[in-house]
């Protein structure tokens, strides 16, 4: 079974510097159990880590980019070789005017392919390598270009400052949702726009309807219904790092827990389709998904999902987000994949990282 992914975007950028995926929320889905052997698309592999941390068995992390591989084998090596504080500062939650000598106390720890990636950027490394990403790229232009536009520096203090629910909505109504938001927003996050500077435009190929308008909608419930001053991704696309709220891998109390068994991650850059097809029958229990669907067309995804049901274990479970593309197993494999549509509303209500439309948990029968 081919990828469809692979035959129509650009993998060999680095696209993505960060997971921007709420692992708070894919962990309750998944309910990590201590014989749990996960296989988790590795992106830059902030929840591959986070499984480990939720006490996985197993975490098997892939990618069909080696970039992104080169990501998550840096954050392996700054796990061993660092101290919580020097790690947030490599990853640029905090900040460093040390980060060149923190990468070198790493590299000796990383494989040929990812020092030959990660030398080639110093500049990148100096910033913080959560930023190093084209997806980040984007955002830093809407944090830098576009904000500044609609606020001030202080307005967007006072949105990132804890209120209560009531004042959250309030304030949004009063004080940010100015025209200015709305009409620089839905141009910034156009399809148009989106797909030049932030995702490859052939991951729009599955989309209908108006790109902006979903996303605002989902961002308005971020700034209200949510707490923003809880939320590391949110801060992070306004300030340029993490202020009151880290990624769940990046806690202090996860730290240690992820340090003592980084033996149990591994990674391979491979197709999840052809390396499914090489997996035994019942080798995983829980499935991190990312957003792989997103990128196929509705029969290719329902011929992964029967691929990835021959490897499971029965009461499996998957988890995965649609942005955009609403995809999730049918009717016709309901024999084999039963929904759990109470619960992916819940956590999709929860979900701090709050462009997409849809978390969707499954179990395996």
């Amino acid at each position: 079974m081919k990828s469809e992914a692979a035959e129509h975007a650009d993998f060999t950028i680095l696209r993505y510097a960060q997971v921007w995926e709420d692992a708070d929320v894919l962990l309750e889905g998944l309910a990590i159990q201590p014989d749990d052997v996960c296989l988790s698309i590795a992106s830059a592999g902030d929840n591959a880590l986070s499984l480990l941390a939720a006490g996985a068995e197993r975490v098997v992390a892939l990618d069909l980019s080696s970039a992104q591989l080169a990501c998550l084998e840096l954050r392996v090596a700054a796990f061993r070789k660092l101290e919580h504080a020097e790690l947030l500062e490599l990853i640029g939650s905090t900040p460093s005017n040390r980060r060149w000598a923190l990468y070198q106390k790493c590299r000796p720890n990383l494989g040929e392919v990812a020092q030959r990636f990660w030398d080639a950027r110093p500049s990148k490394i100096a910033e913080g390598i959560g930023q190093a990403g084209k997806f980040e790229n984007y955002f830093q232009l809407f944090r830098t270009r576009v904000i500044p536009w609609i606020h001030s520096l202080k307005k967007v203090d006072d949105l990132l400052t804890p209120k209560s629910l009531a004042e959250r909505r309030t304030f949004y109504d009063t004080a940010w949702n100015n025209w200015r938001w709305q009409l620089l927003f839905r141009f910034f996050f156009s399809r148009t726009v989106m797909g030049k500077m932030g995702r490859d435009p052939s991951f729009f190929r599955y989309v209908e309807g108006s790109v902006a308008k979903r996303i605002l909608a989902r961002t308005k419930h971020a700034l209200t219904e949510l707490d923003p001053s809880a939320n590391p991704y949110l801060q992070w696309i306004l300030k340029g790092r993490h202020l009151t709220a880290i990624p769940h891998y990046l806690r202090p109390e996860n730290f240690e827990i992820i340090r003592n068994r980084l033996d149990r991650l591994e990674w391979h850059q491979a197709p999840i389709e052809e390396f499914l097809e090489k997996t035994p029958a019942g080798t995983f229990s829980k499935f991190n998904l990312s957003d792989i669907f997103e990128y196929m067309s509705p029969e290719q995804s329902v011929a992964l999902l029967k691929v990835i049901a021959a490897s499971a274990r029965p009461g499996s479970r998957l988890a995965y987000w649609n942005m955009l593309a609403p995809r999730s197993a049918p009717e016709s494999l309901r024999d084999r994949i039963r929904p759990l549509p109470e619960l992916s509303k819940k956590l999709l209500a929860e979900d701090k990282a709050f462009f997409y439309s849809a978390f969707v948990v499954e179990e395996i029968r």
